[in-house]
């Protein structure tokens, strides 16, 4: 999936990308961007057919990683949940929290 898509996927338009992802599908892209890097400094590509090599080898292992952290949860990794939706569910489990709380 490329930028556009991933965004359409998320409700985005002009927000940041990274902003509105999840903590696995963050390190997943992190995976993907420090791959690509150290691929890059021991292959010293050229040109940019041979950056477009690495940048797609980089993405592969972080492919492998995504397919295999699903794989374990049943879950997808990629979804279309953003920043509003992480804040609403984070306000849910401070509110459910605070409910514990006062009936102690």
């Amino acid at each position: 999936m490329n930028t556009r898509q991933y965004k359409r996927l998320k409700g985005l338009k002009k927000e940041n990308l990274r902003d509105n992802m999840s903590t696995l599908e963050l390190v997943l892209n992190m995976l993907a961007e420090a791959t690509t890097t150290e691929i890059s400094r021991v292959e010293q590509p050229e040109d940019f057919q041979e950056n477009l090599k690495i940048a797609q080898r980089g993405g592969s292992v972080a492919g492998v990683a995504r397919k295999a952290a699903e794989a374990q949860t049943g879950k997808p990794v990629i979804t279309g949940k953003n920043a509003v939706d992480f804040s609403r569910l984070i306000g849910s489990v401070i509110d459910s929290a605070d409910m514990k709380n006062d009936k102690k």
